[in-house]
């Protein structure tokens, strides 16, 4: 039995890397979790999976052995799509744009603005601390913007007004007609469920909602169920 099979043949994917390239454990960790290493043409991710020795262990162009930086996925959740459910359905064939997809992207993140199940729009999850607490300490100072397609054969001035009369001092909202049936809404501090009450209070029946922007970050070309990465120049 040589140093790199145990007793079924097979050597923890790391230490074949780590043999391989003469490089620490640790490094070869980091570039297995990375996505930088393929088995037999496919990428693998976890450092602990088992490969035997006629399988190719390779080294992808452009590797680094540098630990993954913590990610911020910006989706597009379809109306009637709970959070969770959103969530359980990324992956690499719903990936919009620039960005390696790894599994290990889909770990710990968290909900930084909820949305109701019946409504749609832009969603944001993190793994990275600095993103949670822009969003969520430091929430009610980001401007969300929404349609509000309600189902009414027209929008009056009374409904308007009073539409603009629910926001507070501490968190005015900026209503806005679109069309007969539509309006846009824009305000901070705006929680789940607020509109739809707002709507009730203005004399409105409630429709759909849709969520275009949170702070400076809009939905752009994401169709429904699509998501992206967080840039590293973007800012909320």
């Amino acid at each position: 039995m040589t140093e790199l099979e145990n007793d079924n043949g097979g050597v923890r994917l790391a230490k074949r890397v780590a043999a391989q390239l003469g490089c620490s454990r640790a490094e070869a960790e980091r570039y297995v979790a990375g996505g930088w290493v393929s088995v037999d043409g496919a990428a693998a991710e976890d450092p602990a999976a088992r490969v035997m020795p006629e399988q190719q262990v390779a080294l992808l162009p452009g590797a680094t052995a540098e630990e993954p930086l913590p990610v911020t996925i910006l989706l597009h959740k379809p109306a009637d799509v709970g959070t969770t459910a959103a969530l359980a359905a990324l992956g690499a064939d719903t990936l919009s744009g620039n960005g390696r997809f790894l599994k290990r992207h889909l770990h710990k993140l968290a909900l930084a603005t909820p949305l109701e199940t019946a409504a749609s729009g832009l969603v944001v999850f993190t793994q990275d601390w600095r993103v949670q607490r822009k969003l969520v300490e430091d929430g009610a100072r980001i401007e969300h913007e929404y349609v509000l397609e309600v189902e009414d054969e027209y929008i009056g001035e009374n409904a308007l007004a009073g539409m603009n009369a629910a926001g507070t001092p501490a968190a005015p909202v900026k209503v806005s007609r679109q069309s007969e049936t539509r309006l846009r809404i824009a305000g901070k501090g705006i929680r789940a469920g607020r509109i739809e009450l707002m709507c009730k209070q203005a004399g409105l029946s409630f429709k759909s909602l849709r969520r275009l922007r949170v702070g400076r970050l809009a939905l752009s070309g994401l169709q429904a169920g699509q998501w992206r990465y967080l840039q590293e120049f973007e800012r909320f």
